[in-house]
């Protein structure tokens, strides 16, 4: 009875048997087909597939089973060399599934990427400097005209003056006799004077203790402008106006002197060019410009004055040569060319420099 039974059994399962293996390959390209498609990763890919139960084997038919038997056995062969190779190769599982848009947008190479990016230098390259322009520069003070020299000023490099004995003159308290005998002989000539204050500087020496300033030269002939001078200077002027120019003026002209102009009488200086005092730092010279007429005439002293007037001056300046111990005029310097310089200088011998 057992032996009826497990007979009818395998009778039963040959037939299943054989349509299992004939399923096999079907169900073994599915599944590869699948597997290339979606790749799943790689701890499902490598799992055994001895995992899934086996399907038990349907009776099989006794008549056709051996023949069956063995072409699903060459069958199973197949497919499991087939499943054996696919597992041999791991790499195939190691990339993830990807969507359908990650599919179908193409990733950029590398070294695409980097040629479409723009190089950026190391070093920015800095443009040249533009040239500064160059300020006029501009001095730190203004520079200062050289200072002209006052009147009665040292020249000659600032250098001090040579020892005159006048310079130490000094106003007593009490007028000297010579000097009121003076104002009195003065005042006999028609000189109108008025008194000045003392002059004194001790540092260039000019001096002049008792000075006066002369309006006119006698009762006819005046002075313009007022002349200070010492009183004995004075004196020699009114003389010499009044003995000798008057005189002359009537013989060559016909006509009496009104006025005479001067051009200096002190001043504290000393003469050009030198270390030496001028007479003028002592009041005792006076400068002669010009003669006026009472006629309204004018001569005046120049290089080359009208025959007649120069006729007249001639006369005037070779008198003058006496009375004055210096007598200066035209042709004598540069400085003395459009005046008469008249002064007493002390001379040795009581000697005289005419020019």
């Amino acid at each position: 009875m057992a032996a009826l039974s497990f007979s009818r059994l395998c009778k039963l399962a040959l037939p299943l048997a054989a349509a299992a293996l004939l399923a096999m390959p079907a169900m073994a390209a599915k599944h590869h087909h699948r597997h290339k498609r979606h790749l799943p990763p790689a701890s499902q890919s490598a799992a055994p597939a001895s995992e899934k139960p086996a399907p038990t084997p349907p009776p099989q038919d006794l008549e056709n089973g051996a023949e069956k038997s063995a072409q699903g056995k060459r069958r199973a062969d197949r497919n499991d060399d087939f499943l054996n190779e696919d597992k041999a190769h791991p790499k195939r599982d190691a990339h993830p599934p990807r969507s359908k848009g990650a599919q179908s947008e193409p990733q950029p190479e590398p070294e695409a990427q980097a040629k479409s990016e723009p190089q950026t230098p190391d070093v920015v390259p800095t443009p040249p400097e533009k040239p500064t322009e160059l300020e006029p520069e501009s001095p730190g003070t203004a520079p200062t005209p050289p200072e002209k020299p006052a009147e009665g000023g040292q020249e000659g490099g600032g250098e001090k003056m040579l020892p005159d004995p006048r310079s130490a003159d000094v106003p007593a308290t009490t007028m000297p006799q010579e000097e009121t005998a003076c104002r009195e002989r003065l005042k006999a000539l028609g000189v109108e004077f008025e008194e000045h204050k003392a002059e004194q500087d001790p540092e260039i020496g000019c001096s002049i203790p008792y000075p006066i300033v002369i309006k006119t030269l006698s009762n006819s002939i005046g002075i313009a402008p007022g002349a200070e001078l010492n009183c004995r200077m004075a004196e020699a002027v009114a003389g010499f106006a009044a003995n000798v120019i008057q005189p002359a003026a009537k013989a060559e002209f016909g006509a009496d002197v009104k006025s005479i102009g001067q051009a200096s009488g002190f001043v504290c200086r000393p003469r050009h060019g030198t270390r030496k005092l001028s007479e003028h730092a002592f009041g005792n010279a006076l400068d002669i410009a010009s003669f006026t007429l009472a006629d309204g005439k004018k001569v005046e002293i120049g290089p080359t004055p009208p025959e007649k007037d120069a006729e007249f001056l001639d006369k005037v300046r070779k008198a003058a040569c006496g009375p004055f111990k210096t007598v200066l005029g035209p042709g004598a310097d540069p400085d003395h060319a459009l005046h008469f310089h008249l002064d007493l200088e002390p001379r040795r011998h009581g000697g005289t420099f005419c020019q």
